[in-house]
């Protein structure tokens, strides 16, 4: 089971305004050529535009719930994704991939250093040779602790979600409920340095550090986007 089991129809009208992450991700598709392998590929957000402009992508996610959801996404956009469940630190592929993606801060599920180091093992294993490693996570800042910590936030209509931080664990607990349905994840974040020196540890060379999915450069905002191969 997945906490996202739960709020699987909930997640795409949760989400509907998170979009600025997507051409990104699409234009690092096309460039790869394909295939592409997403870990934690939800309900297709962005995998399915990547499909739509003719790169062929393999989703892995741990929740049937979300990737019910993205099959029905798929059929609707007259696309074709392959679908496969399961966890993004052994999935259920075989090969290597010219391009491996983890968007929308999926990574942050990784809780521990085994977890996060289990999954760029991963991802190593299945980088073909000159190929990149993309993804994306959050730092965050004091001002948006302060705002968020222990309230519940109608974020959209009729969806509300509660962010309870642990600023010396460095831990989030994020609470989402709409309707008859409500679940209950946990996050855990470092910081741009931490980052930069696990992945120098787990093999890979860092090409870019971008602050937005503009590919402005990241000068200390919350939010850093990666792009990383693995050393010669």
């Amino acid at each position: 089971m997945s906490a996202y089991d739960e709020i699987a129809r909930l997640y795409d009208p949760w989400s509907r305004s998170v979009v600025e992450d997507v051409a990104f991700y699409v234009d690092e598709a096309a460039r790869s050529g394909g295939p592409v392998l997403e870990l934690g590929v939800g309900t297709g957000r962005i995998a399915i535009p990547i499909a739509a402009e003719g790169t062929q992508v393999i989703g892995i996610d741990l929740s049937e719930g979300m990737l019910a959801v993205a099959r029905e996404r798929a059929e609707l956009a007259a696309v074709s994704v392959d679908l496969r469940q399961g966890d993004l630190r052994d999935p259920p592929v075989q090969g290597v991939f010219p391009l491996i993606v983890i968007p929308f801060r999926t990574l942050l599920h990784m809780e521990t250093d085994a977890d996060r180091r289990a999954a760029l093992r991963t991802v190593a294993r299945l980088l073909a040779p000159g190929g990149r490693f993309v993804f994306d996570v959050f730092t965050p800042g004091a001002d948006d602790i302060a705002d968020t910590h222990a309230r519940w936030v109608e974020r959209e209509p009729g969806i509300w979600e509660r962010a309870d931080w642990d600023e010396e664990r460095r831990t989030l607990i994020l609470r989402v409920r709409g309707g008859d349905a409500e679940s209950e994840m946990s996050l855990a974040w470092l910081s741009v340095p931490e980052w930069k020196e696990l992945l120098r540890d787990e093999g890979f060379v860092v090409d870019a550090v971008y602050g937005w999915f503009d590919r402005r450069p990241w000068r200390g905002g919350e939010d850093s986007v990666w792009v990383c191969r693995l050393r010669s």
